[in-house]
């Protein structure tokens, strides 16, 4: 197991599993409006997305806050991303389409919104698959080039959202505006750090390097 089971761990399991156990209660009780089916979709899609962005946020905000233990929980929170996304992808097959392939692969050819969900829920599979510390031993460096796919998930999956939409697009925009704004402290963050790196290195260091490779 790649993470700690603590207190704190079951807080936020129990937190990241009540979208669901919402869910059940309205299904149960007969709540999800005129067409369930659809409210079901768009609810699992939405947490998982929601998911993706909570796990984007671990590193603004341990940066942010200087609290190195928010990383232990960054993994967690990618992996419920994967699991409302599966929820979300199985919905959509048995479902929406009750395991009908040959209507899914209709839907599929016709629908290029479909075509980002896949994009998204492959990456997010990737990432789920190579969580484990033995995963990351084995990647070695590519781990983290690997892992950095996410904010391509978390575009496609607004993309995704965005497409699939006729009418209100505020929901799409909100989630967009959050990637964007932490891929840009990313970014800023990089480049902040490379503007310090080349200050701090030596004169003739970069020779040097050239020399011995």
């Amino acid at each position: 197991m790649w993470f700690r089971i603590n207190n704190t761990w079951i807080v936020i399991s129990i937190g990241c599993l009540l979208p669901l156990f919402v869910l059940l209660w309205d299904i149960v009780g007969d709540n999800l409006g005129s067409n369930p089916i659809q409210a079901i979709h768009i609810r699992l899609g939405d947490w998982s997305l929601r998911f993706l962005c909570l796990t984007l946020a671990i590193t603004p905000l341990q940066t942010m806050t200087k609290w190195r233990g928010m990383a232990e929980y960054r993994q967690m929170l990618g992996m419920y991303a994967f699991f409302y996304a599966t929820l979300h992808v199985l919905g959509y097959l048995f479902v929406d389409h009750a395991a009908s392939w040959n209507l899914i692969a209709i839907d599929i050819a016709q629908s290029s919104y479909i075509w980002m969900g896949v994009i998204a829920y492959i990456i997010v599979l990737l990432l789920a698959l190579t969580s484990p510390k033995s995963a990351k031993k084995r990647l070695g460096k590519n781990w983290k080039k690997l892992h950095r796919l996410i904010y391509y998930a978390a575009a496609a999956a607004v993309m995704h959202y965005f497409w699939q939409l006729k009418g209100n697009m505020f929901q799409p925009l909100f989630y967009l505006t959050i990637v964007v704004f932490l891929l840009g402290f990313r970014v800023l963050v990089w480049f902040k750090n490379r503007q310090l790196a080349k200050l701090m290195l030596p004169k003739g260091r970069a020779i040097s390097l050239g020399e011995g490779e």
